[in-house]
C-alpha cells in the first residue's frame, strides 16, 4: 500500500488546499478531505475538482461534513454529533492519496483526539505548509517539534505565497530541510494549476 500523504499547516489560510491542488495535480493522485467545517456549498473538495485537469484523479467523500465554520469539535457540537475518529476510514484505492487537514496540527476533533491524531492513524508522510507574516516563524518552528515529540517526520516543507529570506533561513537552519515554493496565483484555476505542476520538482 502507497502511504498517503497528509497536507498540514501551521494554521488557517495558509495554502493547504493550492498545495493539495498542485500535489494532487502532480501526482494523479485521489484526494480527501475527511473533516470539512463550513462551506458546504464549496468545500475544499469542491474546489479540488475545479483546479485539478487530468483524469485519474479521484475525489473521495468527506467522513463527516459539519455545518459551521467552526473549529471541527465546536462545528460538531452545534450540529449535535461527536466526530468519532474509529469512523473515519482511508478510501479504498490503489492510487496515491493526498488528504488535507484542517487547520493546524492541534486542531480538537473531539475531548480527546487532535488533527495529528489523524496523521498517526493513517501512518502518513507529511507536508507541512506555512505562509511568511510576523509570528510564522514561531508558529512553523512550534509545528514542527510537535511533529517531532510525536515521532513524525516532515516529508516536505512548503512555503505558500509571499517569500521572505530571512525567515526561510531561520526556518530551513533548524529544520536542516530544504523548502518548496508555492506562488500566489494571479488565476487560479486548472491551466495555472496544471501548468505549476508540470515543472514542479518533488
Amino acid at each position: 500500500m502507497i502511504r498517503p500523504i497528509f497536507i498540514t499547516g501551521i494554521g488557517t489560510g495558509v495554502g493547504k488546499t493550492v498545495t493539495s491542488a498542485v500535489f494532487t495535480e502532480k501526482l494523479r493522485a485521489d484526494y480527501w478531505k475527511p473533516i470539512q467545517s463550513g462551506d458546504l456549498d464549496n468545500t475544499d473538495t469542491d474546489q479540488l475538482r475545479g483546479l485539478v485537469a487530468n483524469e485519474s484523479s479521484m475525489f473521495h467523500p468527506e467522513a463527516y461534513r459539519l455545518t459551521q465554520p467552526f473549529s471541527p469539535h465546536k462545528s460538531a457540537v452545534l450540529d449535535g454529533i461527536t466526530i468519532d475518529t474509529d469512523k473515519i476510514i482511508l478510501p479504498r484505492t490503489t492510487n496515491q492519496l493526498i488528504i488535507e487537514g484542517a487547520g493546524g496540527l492541534m486542531v480538537p476533533l473531539n475531548d480527546k483526539d487532535l488533527m495529528i491524531d489523524l496523521i498517526k492513524k493513517f501512518n502518513a508522510d507529511v507536508v507541512l505548509v506555512f505562509q511568511n507574516y510576523l509570528g510564522s516563524i514561531n508558529h512553523t518552528l512550534m509545528s514542527a517539534e510537535i511533529l517531532r515529540l510525536n515521532h513524525i517526520k516532515i516529508n516536505k516543507l512548503v512555503i505558500c505565497g509571499r517569500r521572505d529570506a530571512s525567515s526561510e533561513k531561520v526556518i530551513c537552519q533548524h529544520l536542516k530541510m530544504d523548502l518548496i515554493h508555492i506562488p500566489i496565483f494571479e488565476k487560479l484555476d486548472k491551466g495555472t494549476i496544471q501548468e505549476f505542476a508540470s515543472g514542479f520538482n518533488l
